[in-house]
């Protein structure tokens, strides 16, 4: 795992990069924000896909709910960065898309656009 932090429009983020997942329940979840409040100090986090469980995405394991509701109640900001289209299940993009509206956690594509939907989520 890498942690480095990027600083745009005075708004410190977390981008955390792993080839294996490191999120694969809720214990690992709050594990990882611990980590990266204490190595840099931010409350908003970029993640590759791949540093997540599959489970995440398939939404009959409540584990995506369960582990997003640790990040808003412990106000962190989320960005998942990935490719979202090879999934085909109608559920899973609506939860994507209402994410995507919101103001805490964002599916986006590339580490660009992780980047400006945090640093510009208020």
């Amino acid at each position: 795992m890498n942690i480095r932090t990027i600083i745009r429009n005075n708004t410190s983020i977390a981008l955390v990069q792993s080839d294996e997942p490191i999120i694969i329940d809720i214990q690992s979840s709050l594990d990882l924000m611990a980590t990266v409040k204490y190595e840099t100090g931010c409350n908003r986090m970029a993640l590759n896909k791949e540093a997540i469980s599959e489970d995440f995405f398939n939404l009959s394991t409540r584990l995506a709910g369960e582990i997003l509701q640790k990040f808003i109640n412990y106000h962190m900001k989320f960005a998942i960065i990935g490719d979202f289209s090879i999934y085909s299940s109608k559920p899973l993009k609506d939860f994507i898309y209402e994410s995507n509206h919101g103001k805490d956690v964002f599916f986006v594509s590339t580490v660009d656009e992780a980047i400006d939907k945090l640093a510009s989520a208020q």
